[in-house]
């Protein structure tokens, strides 16, 4: 079939002419790394006219289009609503005219419109996450980090101004990410004499000896009189009352700049091909749609109705109906709110309940990036909860060795945004220290445990709860929440640090891509970390664009090599002259990163060059990404609910006593929702010799890759979106647990 860009937008849509071109496989070669759009996007004022609308018609009916991909924000997918509906009207009016002939009428009486939503606020109702937001909240947090070393130093306080004129999603998002003080979004305006409960705050602050502030204001953010609050505003009164040096820095269009981040890529590449599943099946019958993400699972909207909801939280925020406007935006936006709420203000100690239990926290694995956030949310919670919180250093041989103490909710102040783990982590099982640790738990009293971390968190709590025949101290509530940047543990299609490891990833692929285009005719061999699991490596090479990922996963011989070589040989005849080829680390044991280096040398000799990388430790290191901040948070948040709710569940006469397996769970994200599964229940799931999960949901993406890179392959299609209405969640559905 034939493909057509519309340059700039509605406005090469009402111009015609050159603005209409076929594209070629070539043309779109490389474009996957440029942050904006290529084809270019416009304000149009015509298409918002029945003329400029009646030209565009005519200009598609010319050119045989009759299936249009709307990639835009809520302005963008309302007008192609309105096309869509007027299209036969537009045709009939452009007969009469004898702009066009009976024949044409016939033939392109239907429009077939599908939207993607492409816009940095994440404004969109029906959808978790629009495409940019995430790249967005990249370039927010490295200005965060970047001005919280410069407060560190000089005690400031810093007003931080983000894009959403409507929607506070940008501001919301960002302020869980970084641990802000305060924040300011229009869905949820502070209560009247917000000004004296932030002055307290932020003077309290400072009198813990925390030496930064960081308020952070949505630009259309409101007070509960519909009247606007400026990021000046809130300056002045910062220095008018306390007297602190305070600085305003707006952020701007640097939010829409940069590069996309591994999240965006990935999901405009599956929203790209849902897309296409999506006009391909469309019917006169079927209503204008739009694909998106609900969780892990793409989606098809109606397109009228996501237009409508996104229409009623503006209503509902010109009218003063706050608490619905958080609600019409989704369980998603209500989340965060609620998980924001829950984690910036603590309580004056004589306002919290208290248990008597004692929770303890600990990393257990190798380290990744979000563990400490997700520590943070456990001690904020778990402290909010009424429950005394201890911490234990290095693991389980760490727990053994009595290496264990108090933890206060200022000790995990400002944790969010640093990597690695700030406790300590060690691979180390626990089987071998059961009698010290049970001593442990008795000495120091712990009621459940609350353990984040890789395959070894899993397995440990395998161990442990194995043992509570034997020692009564085990007999706890225990949750595990995933972290690693492998992403293998069973039950989760996520796992804390697995983000920031594919970014780093990306970053570095799209370098070397970068010094490969200079010498032209080299093909990179990169190798990526993850054990057996082949998840960094298929969705690093789908973010990268790579030409094939060799993963233990799928199987590969002699032949499939000399494919992939043969492959790389035709593409060198085209204007892209470089290839990049992904292999996970233990893909397979004879064939070698040097061996395949080796092989692509011996094969390519006069044709192409080889280099090899691999990539190693620095995986796991870096600051968190925006999206395992969050996840760590809002995932860890939920763990500790839970173990509350365990241990009031299990206490019977002065004492906790816990021996089921739904006592001991992971908390995962199984596509859609966040679900508690016994680990038990989760052993049959396992292949424990390799490491990793028997089922994994990203193989199915697999061929996506292949396909991108110009193989000819079967895309599985029974895993695409089906359509279905946009719900109306209600309060107690928050719950459930959108991400």
């Amino acid at each position: 079939s034939e493909i057509l860009f519309l340059f700039q937008g509605y406005q090469g849509m009402v111009d015609g002419g050159d603005n209409i071109v076929e594209v070629s496989w070539e043309s779109v070669s490389s474009i996957l790394q440029v942050g904006g759009t290529v084809i270019g996007s416009a304000r149009c004022k015509s298409f918002r006219t029945r003329e400029g609308r009646l030209q565009a018609a005519h200009n598609l009916v010319q050119r045989g289009i009759t299936n249009l991909c709307v990639i835009g924000g809520d302005g963008s997918l309302t007008g192609a609503n309105l096309f869509r509906e007027e299209w036969s009207g537009l045709l009939e009016e452009l007969a009469q005219e004898g702009k066009i002939d009976e024949e044409a009428v016939k033939k392109y009486a239907y429009l077939n419109i599908v939207g993607m939503v492409g816009s940095i606020d994440n404004d969109f109702c029906g959808t978790d996450m629009t495409i940019g937001t995430d790249s967005a909240l990249h370039r927010i947090i490295e200005v965060v980090d970047a001005i919280m070393t410069t407060a560190q130093s000089h005690q400031r306080t810093f007003v931080l101004e983000v894009m959403g004129r409507h929607c506070g999603y940008l501001a919301l998002v960002s302020a869980l990410a970084c641990g802000a003080d305060w924040v300011f979004i229009p869905e949820y305006p502070p209560e009247e004499g917000w000004e004296d409960s932030m002055c307290v705050k932020l003077s309290e602050n400072r009198a813990r000896k925390k030496r930064l502030n960081i308020i952070i204001v949505a630009e259309g953010a409101i007070d509960c009189h519909n009247k606007p609050i400026t990021s000046e505003k809130v300056k002045d009164l910062v220095v008018q009352r306390l007297g602190f040096d305070t600085r305003v820095t707006i952020l701007g269009h640097v939010q829409r700049g940069g590069t996309p981040s591994a999240f965006d890529r990935i999901l405009a590449s599956r929203m790209g091909v849902e897309a296409v599943l999506a006009l391909l099946e469309a019917t006169p019958a079927t209503p204008a749609c739009v694909v998106s993400l609900s969780g892990n699972q793409a989606v098809r909207l109606p397109l009228m109705e996501c237009v409508q909801m996104t229409q009623e939280v503006q209503k509902a925020m010109d009218e003063g109906r706050f608490l619905e406007a958080v609600r019409l935006r989704g369980r998603s936006f209500e989340n965060n709110l609620n998980t924001y709420k829950l984690l910036s203000h603590k309580k004056p100690d004589a306002e919290l309940p208290t248990t008597n239990f004692n929770v303890a926290v600990l990393n257990v694995g190798a380290p990744a990036a979000g563990m400490n956030a997700a520590v943070r949310a456990a001690v904020r919670v778990g402290i909010t909860e009424g429950h005394k919180m201890f911490a234990v250093i290095d693991g389980f041989e760490g727990f053994a060795r009595g290496k264990i103490k108090e933890i206060s909710w200022g000790d995990v102040g400002g944790w969010t945004g640093q990597g690695g783990s700030i406790l300590g982590t060690k691979r180390t099982l626990p089987a071998k220290y059961l009698e010290k640790i049970a001593d442990q738990m008795r000495t120091n009293n712990i009621n459940a445990l609350m353990v984040i971390g890789g395959f070894e968190a899993y397995l440990g709590l395998l161990e442990l709860s194995a043992a509570r025949e034997k020692y009564d101290e085990f007999c706890v509530p225990m949750v595990m929440v995933p972290a690693t940047v492998s992403n293998n543990v069973p039950g989760s299609d996520f796992s804390i640090g697995a983000d920031t490891a594919l970014n780093t990833i990306t970053d570095t692929c799209d370098r070397i891509k970068q010094s490969a285009s200079g010498t032209k005719r080299r093909v990179f061999i990169i190798e990526t970390m993850g054990g057996y699991c082949g998840y960094l490596a298929n969705m690093g090479a789908l973010a990268a664009g790579a030409d094939a990922a060799y993963i233990f996963e799928e199987q590969f011989d002699i032949r499939e090599l000399q494919a992939n070589v043969e492959h790389l040989t035709e593409k060198m005849k085209t204007s892209i002259q470089r290839g990049l080829v992904l292999r996970n680390e233990n893909c397979n044991e004879n064939y070698t990163t040097d061996f395949i280096y080796q092989l692509y040398s011996e094969e390519g000799k006069g044709v192409f060059d080889c280099r090899k990388n691999v990539l190693g430790h620095m995986q796991q290191g870096g600051a968190p990404s925006p999206f395992d901040r969050n996840f760590g948070t809002k995932i860890s948040a939920k763990a500790m609910q839970w173990i509350s709710k365990k241990l009031t569940e299990t206490y019977r006469k002065g004492k906790v006593f816990a021996n089921t397996d739904d006592s001991v769970c992971l908390l995962g994200m199984r596509r859609r929702n966040l679900v508690f599964q016994p680990v038990a229940e989760l052993k049959t799931e396992t292949d424990f010799v390799h490491r990793i999960p028997k089922e994994q949901w990203w193989l199915k993406l697999r061929p996506l890759m292949k396909i991108l890179a110009k193989y000819k392959t079967s895309y599985d299609v029974s895993d695409s979106g089906q359509l279905e209405h946009v719900a109306m969640h209600t309060p107690k559905e928050v719950e459930t647990g959108a991400i």
